[in-house]
């Protein structure tokens, strides 16, 4: 020190010490070093999995920041308090109340390095011109911001999400106690209300999916008909949920669970038999050694279609690390890993060669792999010869019965979730 004061070599001693920040030396001047931007993601388990935050850091040089919670903590969350995160992963049924909230802001696809990879499932809600759309939200219907603010099918430029990860979902049976079904033949959404299961069935908690299993089960035996499942008018709402409480109160469910690995947990501590199910959770157990098959029920499946959202709060430097994260997604790596839980990513060919034969063959050509395949816990989900059910990405996604959707009596078909959960 000289006169009270710090030469250049002292200050920034004195200043790495005090921050802990290093001090990079080079044949330059003396400069800090970069700060690394902090990106917050709230969603679900599904997709926020340590694997891939480790992976994406160490790719884009971010500081990645997972918040994993349930369904309704997530829209109740980024709803009201938009500047609590950067990025938010979910499903279509939570793009109209994020929307409508003013929670998330427009997305310009120029900025994303793949779009023109993304497949006719995002973009036109249908995988071959054959395909059925099937009923409710399809993600096309949600995609593009149009110019009065709206959201609709006509493309902009400007999007509300990211087309990302999606699957068919059905649910999960355990075929030590349940005899196997023929795939689009036997297997039915009605095997949830069967007497034979009673107390042995379980039930995803989340009133835009749930409610869409219980009430597919419920046309599937022949107990009522909708006019329009995806859109059900406030008395069949109310029947419906007449005819799930004579259930409840037979004590026809053993429980209803909130995250993956719950649903796993249910499955092999033999808490239930079948259940609703996400693939990673049928991974999940199978690898643990309980026999899962996940359904392809002969009525057509549940689909759903993950959305990457922007916080409307995202600006600047942390925005441009939003989109790097988001081109990420998509580069072919998270889309290899993801596919080994049965995920699909929305442009798979760019993820194909990071896949085996083996893998690329079972989970999305639907022929049978010469090996046992493991899933992304390392452990073997799937045995040697095995061929998943439903077949393959074109002929799964050709069987769509009807989507995640949030109906227009939404509230009130919360209102009735919540009453059943609690009677």
């Amino acid at each position: 020190m000289v006169d009270g004061t710090l030469n250049r070599r002292q200050f920034l001693s004195v200043a790495a010490k005090a921050t802990g920040v290093g001090v990079i030396t080079a044949k330059a001047p003396y400069v800090f070093a970069k700060s690394q931007t902090t990106l917050r993601i709230i969603g679900t388990h599904v997709t926020l999995q340590e694997e891939i935050r480790k992976k994406a850091s160490e790719d884009l040089g971010i500081n990645l920041v997972f918040e994993a919670r349930g369904e309704a903590e997530l829209v109740q969350k980024a709803t009201t308090n938009p500047n609590s995160f950067d990025l938010y992963e979910q499903w279509t049924d939570s793009i109209k109340p994020l929307w409508q909230a003013n929670a998330i802001q427009p997305i310009k696809t120029e900025r994303l390095r793949y779009w023109d990879e993304i497949n006719n499932i995002s973009k036109k809600g249908r995988i071959t011109d054959k395909a059925p759309v099937g009923l409710g939200d399809a993600p096309y219907k949600l995609l593009n911001v149009q110019a009065d603010g709206s959201l609709g099918a006509k493309f902009t430029g400007e999007i509300s999400f990211l087309p990302y990860v999606h699957n068919v979902d059905s649910f999960g049976y355990n075929t030590k106690i349940i005899p196997k079904g023929v795939p689009y033949q036997t297997e039915s959404w009605g095997w949830l209300l069967d007497p034979k299961w009673k107390g042995k069935v379980g039930i995803v908690n989340a009133p835009t999916i749930g409610i869409f299993d219980l009430a597919l089960a419920v046309q599937a035996k022949g107990l009522m008909r909708f006019a329009d499942m995806s859109n059900m008018t406030i008395a069949e709402i109310d029947k419906l949920f007449a005819i799930l409480m004579e259930y409840k109160k037979q004590k026809h469910f053993a429980g209803f669970w909130n995250t993956v690995p719950q649903s796993a947990e249910f499955m092999t501590s033999g808490r239930v038999v079948i259940e609703s199910m996400f693939s990673p959770g049928v991974s999940t157990a199978n690898g643990m050694g309980t026999p899962v098959t996940y359904a392809a029920p002969k009525e057509g499946y549940r689909a759903w279609h993950g959305v990457m959202c922007m916080s409307r709060e995202c600006k600047g430097q942390v925005q441009d690390a939003a989109y790097d994260y988001m081109n990420w997604w998509l580069s072919g790596w998270a889309g290899a890993f993801i596919a080994r839980q049965g995920y699909y990513i929305s442009n798979p060919e760019r993820s194909k060669p990071l896949l085996t034969a083996n893998e690329w063959n079972y989970w999305y050509d639907g022929k049978p792999t010469n090996i046992p395949l493991k899933g992304t816990d390392g452990r073997i989900s799937v045995p040697a010869g095995d061929i998943r059910t439903g077949g393959s990405y074109v002929n799964r996604f050709s069987h769509v019965a009807i989507w995640n959707t949030v109906m227009e009596n939404y509230e009130y078909s919360l209102e009735r979730w919540y009453e059943f959960l609690l009677a």
